[in-house]
């Protein structure tokens, strides 16, 4: 009779697009994002950790068909047949919160929230489908004031985790700017809103290609449409040769200051009430962050700022680095944006009916990571703890009492807890451990009420099998009393 085979091992691997952050990953985020959170919390916001899982209702973005919601969340049906989904962002977690507790919470409502997101989406190279956001949010008031605040706090998140004045920018623009120069443009109704609805999303992701096509690209989506390198054909906005030149002026409005900046979209937009409303806007937000010392340093007025635009109700800030790296091939390039936010005054409005104003800033965590390794400001090997050797197994309680007293010290430290029968596995393991300092106490040091110490960072990597002996006689070691073992390991450390 044929024996049962074997029942089939799972495979360890990763799911697609997913991936596992090992401890000196989660320490130097843990590290960056504190750093943020006491910025954010210096503003007078609160922390908030809303659930992973959110109705898909709530969520709002995406809907359930016959079978799961549609592609982009992570979505299951529960046993009473309510779409359930993984959150996909921090915001629309924020904008149920603010209309479930509006009774409760102060408006205006002052949130931060740092935590992981999921996205069902097709993965690929630096595109993961759980992923790191942080984000900071004012609930409930209208007045740019809010979003000036914004940036000024984006600005300072920036410095205070290690880049430096002058290897950013932070630019704001509005959304109501643009849809000022579209009403002059004549593809905006401001009282039939859908009217011409087809022909401004084409203007705007026309917009946003500007890098990648250039100007003759972007005209020609402005027009007609466009043909690619492969023969593909991008339907055009279909706009005339004076309403495209309306947009493209609207493109190259920025000037040397944010003064003429300003200016020159007054300029573009009169005749629109809307545009000049947000032209106004703008011009507020730079006096008010100039009277706090935010100059064009730091944060500048810049129409070139359009992701999201379909998303924002008016004011829209991005931040970007501005110091070069080397891609993969080897060519400089600017690191690019690492933070994007803007005022939406409709997402609680879809709980309440009511509308409620609201602005915020996402920043991305693992570019804003990315960036500082790029700098040299994190990425370096992370020191580990302190390693108590076992030379004798009958004086466990002895080892264990050294690793006690160097962590009521307040400093790092582990016994070992392999077996320690090869010393050499123990110094392997202290390096491999990134060990600055290994403690060691024989019999001998025992009876002598002595402790050895080894400078790990000093001394050369120990060979697989290295005797006592050997290990005793590589440099950068020190002989002290045992009742200075603290003080002794902290002036290695320092």
């Amino acid at each position: 009779m044929a024996k049962d085979k074997a029942p089939r091992r799972p495979r360890a691997d990763t799911p697609k697009g997913f991936r596992d952050y090992f401890g000196a990953d989660v320490t130097e985020r843990k590290t960056m994002l504190d750093a943020v959170a006491e910025v954010y919390h210096r503003y007078g916001f609160d922390p908030l950790e809303t659930s992973a899982v959110e109705t898909v209702e709530a969520l709002g973005k995406f809907l359930p068909d016959v079978d799961r919601p549609n592609e982009g969340v992570f979505g299951w049906q529960d046993e009473d047949g309510e779409w359930l989904a993984l959150r996909y962002d921090l915001t629309a977690p924020l904008a149920r919160v603010a209309a479930q507790f509006r009774n409760d919470l102060p408006s205006p409502y002052r949130r931060y929230a740092m935590g992981p997101v999921w996205r069902n989406e097709k993965p690929g190279p630096g595109r993961f489908r759980q992923f790191y956001q942080c984000d900071a949010d004012t609930v409930g008031s209208a007045s740019v004031a809010a979003d000036a605040e914004i940036c000024a706090m984006l600005s300072d998140a920036l410095e205070v985790v290690g880049i430096p004045r002058g290897d950013y920018i932070v630019r704001v623009n509005n959304r109501k700017v643009l849809n000022g120069v579209m009403e002059v443009a004549g593809v905006l109704d401001p009282s039939d809103p859908a009217k011409f609805e087809a022909e401004r999303g084409i203007v705007l992701r026309a917009i946003d290609k500007i890098d990648r096509l250039g100007e003759a690209g972007v005209r020609a989506l402005l027009g007609e449409g466009r043909k690619d390198e492969s023969g593909d054909f991008t339907k055009g906005a279909g706009l005339s040769a004076e309403q495209a030149e309306v947009v493209m002026g609207f493109m190259a409005s920025k000037r040397d200051t944010g003064a003429a900046t300003v200016a020159r979209l007054r300029e573009l937009v009169a005749g629109s009430a809307l545009g000049l409303d947000g032209v106004q806007e703008l011009e507020t937000i730079a006096e008010l962050l100039d009277a706090q010392g935010y100059g064009s340093d730091r944060i500048v007025v810049d129409p070139s700022v359009v992701r999201g635009l379909g998303y924002y109700t008016g004011p829209v800030f991005e931040a970007e680095l501005t110091f070069e790296i080397l891609d993969e091939k080897g060519r400089k390039r600017q690191f690019g944006s690492v933070a994007g936010g803007g005022r939406y005054d409709d997402l609680v409005k879809r709980f309440t009916g009511q509308a409620v104003p609201a602005t915020g800033v996402s920043i991305g965590v693992d570019r804003l990571l990315a960036a500082l390794r790029a700098k040299g400001r994190a990425g370096q090997d992370a020191q580990g703890p302190v390693v108590v050797t076992v030379m004798d197994r009958d004086r466990m309680a002895d080892y264990m009492a050294m690793v006690g007293e160097l962590r009521r010290a307040g400093l790092r430290a582990e016994l070992y807890l392999g077996n320690p029968k090869n010393f050499g596995n123990q110094l392997k393991y202290a390096d491999a451990r990134k060990s600055p300092v290994a403690v060691i106490q024989g019999s001998d040091e025992a009876a002598r009420g002595v402790v050895v110490l080894k400078d790990l960072v000093l001394g050369a990597r120990i060979a697989e099998g290295a005797s006592l002996e050997e290990w005793k006689s590589r440099p950068a070691q020190v002989e002290v009393p045992r009742d200075a073992l603290v003080e002794a390991v902290r002036g290695m450390l320092a």
